[in-house]
């Protein structure tokens, strides 16, 4: 449980599941709960990473382009 408790929002996702598995009338196992929530954390994680990535590649976003560069034209 240490994992989580540093990490309030891995925490309360743990807790969540926890008691979504508990409503289905199923006893769950804390240790495949708390893989299973560290595993969902780490994918929305590396989706954030790969979203913000493509964003940074777009030259449209490049702030760092001076008015006097030619940048790519769009079409």
């Amino acid at each position: 449980m240490c994992l989580l408790c540093d990490d309030e929002k891995a925490y309360k996702a743990y807790m969540d599941f926890l008691d979504a598995v508990e409503r289905k009338g199923k006893v769950a196992d804390p240790n495949a709960a708390m893989d299973a929530v560290l595993d969902h954390l780490e994918a929305l994680d590396a989706a954030r990473a790969k979203e913000n990535k493509a964003r940074q590649d777009d030259p449209a976003n490049d702030k760092t382009l001076s008015p006097f560069f030619c940048s790519p034209i769009n079409k």
